[in-house]
Formats: structure tokens, sequence, C-alpha cells
């Protein structure tokens, strides 16, 4: 269940889509050069639920064996950030990040390396924008590759206890015509997570007057 106190609006909700979204289009520019094809990325919706939920969640859809690139990030609000892909659709990802032209044998050598890159830009686009747009600054950790199932990876030191909370995005992926589905989940404390509340809704504000 959401906790009390945070229950985002759907002018919220729509507000942080617009942020996410308008982060991962950057993201796709970026991988778009990388991989020499066409990128596509998009956020559909936002949902504010429990660490414990949201793990329940993905598992309930996936099942399998999940991996995830994780970065923490601390200013204005705190947490971590994840970009979770199941297995399968990971090495997807990785040989349409690689080329065609690596041996197949080689490709799982390079799984680490292009996932890391990958959920770094993906991640740095989302967060950074969002902290623009906020007029906030944000500092993020290097990152780092997690295998497992989707309680363990959604563990954080700042939000994943029972106060924690996850700002859960499903995210549509493409790219060079291969469909990978993932997740992007954010990872904060009650307090963070009513500080970007605060930050969404002077946002929100500032559009308004700047269309009034």
């Amino acid at each position: 269940m959401t906790q009390p106190g945070i229950v985002l609006s759907d002018l919220e909700r729509d507000a942080l889509t617009e942020l996410v979204n308008i982060g991962v289009s950057r993201a796709a520019a970026s991988l778009r050069k990388m991989v020499g094809g066409e990128v596509l990325l998009s956020v559909p919706s936002i949902e504010v639920i429990g660490h414990r939920r949201a793990a329940t969640l993905i598992q309930e859809r996936e099942g399998g064996d999940l991996v995830a690139v994780w970065q923490d990030f601390a200013g204005a609000f705190r947490g971590r950030a994840l970009l979770i892909f199941p297995q399968v659709t990971s090495m997807e990802l990785v040989r349409a990040v690689v080329g065609a032209a690596v041996p197949a044998e080689e490709v799982a050598g390079m799984e680490q390396e292009a996932l890391a890159e990958t959920g770094n830009i993906i991640l740095n686009s989302c967060l950074a924008t969002m902290a623009n747009m906020l007029q906030r600054p944000l500092t993020m950790s290097l990152p780092q590759v997690l295998h497992g199932k989707g309680g363990e990876l959604l563990q954080s030191e700042d939000g994943g206890g029972e106060e924690g909370l996850v700002l859960f995005l499903y995210i549509n992926f493409s790219v060079r015509d291969r469909s990978i589905r993932g997740y992007i989940a954010m990872v904060m404390d009650l307090h963070s997570l009513g500080a970007l509340q605060l930050l969404v809704n002077d946002f929100i504000d500032r559009v308004m007057q700047d269309e009034a």
C-alpha cells in the first residue's frame, strides 16, 4: 500500500511522467549514437507503491531472474535508482549494443560493461533532467550491475526497509527493432518522496505561471 500522505494527484503524476519522458528521450538520442540504430524509449505511467509491492509486482510479471543497473543519488531528495530487466531481455539489449559483428561466445563477457554503460546513460538522463527542471542539483554514484530477484534488487540502505517507497515506472524500450521491456525504480524513504512531491508542485506552479 502507498504510505499515508504520499498520494500523487493526477496532475503530479502527469508532471512526473512528463519529466521522466523528457529524460528518456534524451537517453534515447545518446543510445542511438552508441548503437548506430533506432532507439525508442517511453515511460507510459508512474506509480508510488511500497517496497514489497514493487518487488512482488516485478516478480509476478517476470517470474525468472532479473538484472539491474543501480546508482545512488543524493541532493534535495535521495535514494537509489535502478534500471531493471528480465535476464533474457538484458541479453537482447547487450547484443543490440555490442553489434552483430561480435561473436556470440564473446557477448556474455561484455554483458556487465554494456549494461552498466546503458544504465548509466538512461538513469543519468532521467535524474539529470528531473534535477534541472526541478531546479535542484543531484549527485550520482557510479553504476553497478546486480543479478537477483525483485526483492533483492530493490534493497537500499536509504529506502529499503519498512518505510521504503518506490517510484515505479514501466518502460517501453526498443533498440534496433528488438522489443525490450524493463522498469525504472527509484527507491526512496518517506521524507525524500515527500520532498520530491513538493518540488513537483513547485514545477507545476512555474509552468502554469509561464502559460498564464
